[in-house]
């Protein structure tokens, strides 16, 4: 963790996306317009709710993201899916992070709950990702963790228990 610093602006996520970040074959972002966030501003291994790591992210909401012209036409609203990708990008971001190595990907997430919708006239949202469990052995590496969306400072997601993994293979 040394070696990486506790906050990325828009153009380190972008290096990330190219694999430039963590080195080719490791964790690595989606490029836009999947990704998901404009920036981190908070990042450990053992901070947060449970001691095990923690990240904090934004998204700058304009109502021109390519979300809102089709989702839906005339009742614009940001797909409830792309606030818990938001969320499974920095979670696999926080393992590569660590210098775990190997290529993420989403395992699944044990509960959901949207309360809240992200219409054009948002301004930001806030991502939280608090680690329950972060394991490295010598066949599994795995981050777990509960995570929620605010949307210009009020709760909209809610996730328990997501789950992501690093493979080298």
């Amino acid at each position: 963790m040394a070696q990486f610093p506790s906050s990325f602006d828009k153009d380190d996520l972008l290096k990330c996306a190219r694999g430039e970040l963590f080195g080719p074959g490791n964790a690595q972002l989606p490029a836009p317009p999947m990704l998901m966030m404009d920036r981190i501003t908070d990042i450990s291994a053992d901070g947060g709710a449970h001691g095990k790591g923690h990240v904090v992210a934004e998204f700058d909401i304009t109502p021109d993201l390519w979300f809102f012209e089709c989702h839906f036409p005339g009742n614009p609203i940001m797909p409830g899916c792309l606030g818990l990708d938001g969320l499974w990008q920095l979670t696999g971001f926080n393992l590569g992070w660590r210098g775990w190595k190997g290529r993420g990907y989403a395992l699944g997430v044990g509960e959901v709950k949207l309360t809240g919708m992200v219409r054009p006239d948002r301004k930001m949202l806030t991502y939280h990702v608090d680690f329950t469990k972060a394991v490295q052995t010598r066949r599994l590496t795995m981050g777990v963790a509960d995570g929620r969306v605010e949307a210009d400072g009020e709760l909209i997601y809610q996730v328990k228990d997501m789950k992501v993994a690093l493979s080298e293979s």
